[in-house]
């Protein structure tokens, strides 16, 4: 397999939730069909930046409560997501200035991947951790999966004969080996912890090259990621929901 890995071609929990009565697809109503590229929303306010990998005496993203306090209830995602999304746009604003990726766009994604970590009824704390480990199915070639062996030991998925994604953003164990970040400081890079999870998925999405605000390049990153099109369209259509919603919502703080 090329070293450009997509996450899935049919995301793990979108499967379940797709052929399972009762799964995620029904516990969010589908928002309106998009054209990218989807709207970047309400820029969050600038934050302070903390090198990944290094010890923060407090989770950065916390910079970023009061931004994500007033949207939360409104858009229906976790304060803690919200706070992750948010600093990871800040975060790749200044490493890596043209790529543009806005929160929205990790907000679909995570819409798509697991209701922002809470499928199965888990639950973010205030770390940014689902209150129970979200992993998907077994990738062995059967019911319109891809087969994938083991590819990690089990460390990560708990599954030592076929890889399964892991975390609120449903990364393979191969691809959060290339694009692993401790964005909290915490001391490990964990794909459960949707702040790491959020960095590494949009320092993913930059790798492709150019601005994720045109569409002709969205539409490239977004397949590079998953190269399904209606995985595709699902995340546009959240992302720009999010974005046009968080500009009707009164009194949010914003961003320069």
């Amino acid at each position: 397999m090329s070293r450009r890995l997509w996450l899935l071609l049919c995301p793990a929990l979108t499967l379940v939730a797709s052929c399972t009565p009762g799964a995620l697809r029904n516990e969010l109503a589908s928002p309106p069909p998009a054209t990218a590229p989807p709207d970047p929303g309400i820029d969050p306010p600038d934050v302070q930046l903390h090198p990944p990998g290094e010890p923060a005496p407090q989770r950065p993203q916390d910079q970023l409560v009061d931004w994500s306090e007033s949207m939360a209830d409104e858009l229906n995602i976790p304060r803690a997501a919200l706070q992750a999304y948010g600093y990871a746009q800040r975060y790749l604003e200044q490493t890596t200035p043209g790529c543009r990726v806005s929160w929205t766009l990790l907000a679909g994604i995570g819409a798509v991947e697991s209701s922002h970590g809470r499928y199965g009824g888990a639950r973010l704390d205030e770390t940014g951790r689902p209150s129970t480990a979200i992993i998907g199915l077994p990738l062995d070639g059967s019911d319109g999966v891809m087969r994938i062996p083991d590819t990690d030991g089990g460390v990560l998925d708990g599954d030592v004969e076929w890889d399964r994604a892991v975390g609120p953003l449903q990364f393979l164990p191969t691809t959060w080996a290339e694009w692993q970040v401790d964005a909290d400081g915490d001391g490990v890079a964990d794909p459960q912890d949707i702040d790491d999870a959020a960095l590494a998925a949009g320092r993913y999405l930059c790798d492709e090259g150019g601005d994720l605000r045109d569409a002709e390049v969205f539409w490239s990153a977004l397949l590079a990621y998953n190269r399904s099109r209606s995985y595709a369209q699902e995340v546009l259509d959240w992302a720009d929901h999010y974005g046009r919603t968080s500009h009707e919502i009164p009194e949010v703080p914003t961003g320069s």
